[in-house]
């Protein structure tokens, strides 16, 4: 590789950030992490109150623990499920005081744009050699540029929340009344209880995130008599929100989904659905929110609106890099197929690294929840294999890269019909080395056998196990 003696830039110094550069420096490579926030874990912290519902084994990456324990760090226990803050205090803040990453973290550094050096992004000649540039602010709202090696895009997406909107946009009046709504899940049991404690609250989303905030205003209700809750989808897809219950392999999953049932069934939660809001204006106390239930006008008068209707990636500072998104989920388009909520809604995503996150812009990567785009099933394991796999990738360790292996757990409800235990060939998901084109085995990956994925990378025919399929639909940044 060019350039190599300048470092890895990481941006994002957050769960999965952080694992790159525990990564990296696992391979010998030096990284630079930039964080837009005052400390690390800034995204999470926003989220300090919430319990995740997958447990500690599921949220601690290999490399980064290694560096840890050798650190006297004592790990959590693997079945206990943290919280946003637990994770940060107890996770994410001792690795960024290990010697071995506080040196190249650069902290309230706002990362702005990304190109290659001296070359904007119509430019070829040299574009593959060139280094990149990272155009970053620090805290006084001075302007650097730092040239890197490489990039990975670990900034995720909880900036950038979806709005109200059915059609995607912007309800008319939801900018002009956002004094009265919250994006994500607000502690309304903890530091903003008194902004939600006995006033009316519609909360809209179809996820996790409106269950959890609707739940959490019910627990509310119990301790402040006047408040009330009402939870509108946006979509007549209930019984699929609820999940999995006792079938789910994350147990607080289903749980979540019970219990939301059971508000339900006991008229405690009133659900609208399908709900799409049309109009949002100020009325004498709270706002007036005028829009259709099932396609019959509908007008609610509430005190607060929860939107939890998830986010989508920030792109602007990829402008100058040649990138490819799918138009639909706004991920890296082989990795879409793979994760496009149309199909897939659990645990059911095949095992993925490098080669579906490779883009036209020689190495550069987005990864963690940017990379699922718009879809909202991201898991952190995911993301952790991904930039294991990267690293390896960067450091010349081609085969490594390519033997992906992950394992997701289900939610009990899937409604994919992709088989993860079965590879392009046809065979079972792990095939003897004999029988894969005299290479090793790849589990349920897009070709079956190391040797066929390094020669498709490279842009050759492979070794002729499997059939290619048609590649995803693409288009470029502007």
């Amino acid at each position: 590789m060019a350039n190599e003696h300048l470092p890895i830039a990481v941006i994002g110094a957050g769960p999965v950030g952080l694992a790159a550069a525990a990564q990296l420096v696992a391979r010998g490579l030096e990284p630079i992490v930039f964080e837009k926030g005052d400390d690390v874990g800034a995204s999470l912290s926003q989220w300090a109150h919430v319990r995740v519902f997958s447990p500690w084994r599921y949220n601690i990456d290999r490399a980064a623990e290694a560096l840890l324990t050798k650190a006297g760090w004592e790990a959590p226990g693997v079945t206990d499920l943290p919280t946003g803050a637990q994770m940060v205090d107890a996770y994410l803040k001792p690795l960024a005081a290990l010697p071995e990453i506080a040196p190249h973290l650069r902290l309230s550094a706002t990362v702005t744009s990304i190109t290659r050096k001296g070359l904007d992004k119509v430019s070829n000649l040299g574009r593959k050699l060139a280094p990149f540039v990272i155009a970053w602010t620090d805290r006084n709202g001075m302007d650097h540029r730092t040239e890197a090696r490489a990039v990975i895009d670990a900034s995720g997406t909880w900036t950038q929340p979806n709005p109200m909107g059915v059609d995607g946009l912007m309800v008319p009046g939801e900018l002009a009344n956002a004094g009265h709504i919250a994006y994500g899940i607000p502690d309304v049991l903890g530091t903003a209880r008194h902004t939600y404690a006995g006033k009316t609250t519609l909360v809209v989303g179809s996820g996790h995130s409106a269950i959890n905030a609707a739940l959490a205003l019910l627990a509310l209700e119990e301790t402040a008599p006047g408040t009330k809750v009402m939870w509108a989808l946006r979509r007549n897809r209930l019984e699929r929100l609820l999940g999995g219950g006792i079938n789910d392999q994350l147990p607080e999953r289903g749980a979540l989904g019970l219990a939301a049932k059971r508000a339900i069934d006991e008229s405690r939660l009133q659900i609208l659905a399908p709900f799409a809001a049309t109009n949002i204006a100020a009325a004498e106390e709270g706002v007036t929110v005028t829009g259709t239930l099932g396609g019959s006008p509908l007008s609610i008068t509430v005190d607060r609106i929860v939107v939890a209707t998830g986010f989508r990636p920030d792109l602007g500072m990829l402008s100058e890099l040649r990138v490819a998104i799918d138009p639909a989920t706004e991920a890296p388009p082989a990795l879409s197929s793979l994760i496009d909520p149309n199909f897939h809604s659990c645990g059911d995503v095949p095992p993925h690294g490098v080669v579906e996150l490779t883009q036209p812009e020689t190495d550069f990567y987005i990864v963690g929840s940017k990379s699922y785009g718009r879809a909202p099933t991201f898991l952190m394991a995911t993301g952790y294999e991904q930039v294991r796999s990267i690293a390896a990738e960067l450091a010349g360790d081609h085969v490594a890269a390519r033997q992906v292996q992950l394992v997701l757990p289900e939610t009990g409800v899937c409604n994919s019909d992709v088989s993860v235990g079965s590879s392009c060939c046809a065979a079972p998901a792990s095939v003897a080395a004999s029988s894969c084109c005299g290479g090793p085995a790849v589990d349920a990956s897009a070709a079956c056998c190391v040797a066929d994925e390094i020669a498709k990378a490279a842009g050759e025919a492979g070794c002729g196990c499997g059939t290619a399929s048609a590649p995803a639909p693409q288009v470029e940044l502007a």
